[in-house]
């Protein structure tokens, strides 16, 4: 069957966006299509032209015999500043505090479109960068965690807080709770991690850090390569507590009042940890 390039142009797009980081060669596309490959190149530009206006990402061609082109997600500064902008608004609300400091975000991490555009931003930090798998704990996180291994391409690994049967042979550690003081306990199935896995520690908040810290020791047990730290929220209080320093923070939780309902919520250091990652280039 014998595709119009306009059609070509749709189904190629919608390929490569659901094929993150993955090489596909030019003849999978003539294939595809029953095109040459000099068309497909042709196509391809002005694919990648679109990406790059449009804020949508980069696609780079990879050259030789076994080259093709890899799709790799990047948002604009002006829309991460704005999906950003959207969250402190949303967040700011006094009546989503909880006991302890806490924010109601169960709405925000359900909300399929929202946790997207956030999966999107954290991807686009990391996009460049060798990522084997996402890390998570197993709570509210679990679905900022896929949103971010969807632009990613790369599986999700679920650290939990008890055994489970279907797991198999697991792990256990013991971590202090940053916040509480408490020892507590971290297992993850043997199968989950091959040795030298470079890791993203993905989390959808960060108070002292004792959870992402108990994480990160974890992967001294598998002997797991933690690749970077990406947090929604971050609470900035208190911070000569903190147990973990190189980390990426969408936005900060600052200023709590429970007793009174007052509230700060801010940019966190996202754009500040992009920024150090490339001059580590």
């Amino acid at each position: 069957m014998k595709f119009r390039r306009s059609e070509r142009l749709i189904d190629m797009t919608n390929y490569l966006l659901e094929h993150p980081r993955q090489l596909v060669p030019l003849t999978f596309f003539a294939d595809r299509y029953g095109s040459a490959k000099s068309s497909i190149s042709e196509d391809l530009a002005i694919i990648k032209e679109t990406f790059e206006q449009r804020g949508i990402g980069i696609l780079k061609t990879v050259p030789g015999a076994a080259g093709g082109v890899k799709f790799f997600v990047k948002v604009s500064k002006e829309e991460t500043k704005e999906t950003i902008a959207e969250l402190c608004e949303l967040m700011s609300n006094p009546e989503r505090l909880l006991p302890g400091g806490y924010l109601y975000m169960a709405d925000i991490l359900g909300n399929p479109n929202l946790i997207q555009k956030i999966g999107r931003i954290i991807a686009s930090a990391y996009a460049d960068k060798k990522i084997d798998v996402i890390m998570t704990v197993a709570t509210k996180g679990i679905t900022l965690a896929y949103a971010v291994a969807s632009h990613l391409n790369v599986p999700v690994v679920i650290v939990r807080r008890d055994n489970k049967v279907t797991e198999g042979p697991t792990v256990s550690i013991n971590y202090v709770s940053g916040s509480s003081k408490r020892i507590q306990t971290m297992v993850l199935s043997k199968r989950s991690l091959a040795e030298g896995s470079r890791v993203l520690i993905v989390d959808d908040f960060m108070k002292a850090g004792g959870t992402v810290n108990g994480m990160v020791s974890m992967m001294d047990e598998f002997k797991a390569i933690v690749a970077g730290i990406a947090v929604l929220v971050e609470a900035v209080e208190n911070l000569e507590e903190r147990l973990v320093e190189d980390y990426l923070s969408v936005i900060q939780l600052s200023n709590v009042n429970i007793r009174e309902k007052k509230i700060k919520v801010s940019e966190g250091n996202y754009f500040l940890e992009l920024n150090s990652y490339r001059g580590r280039k």
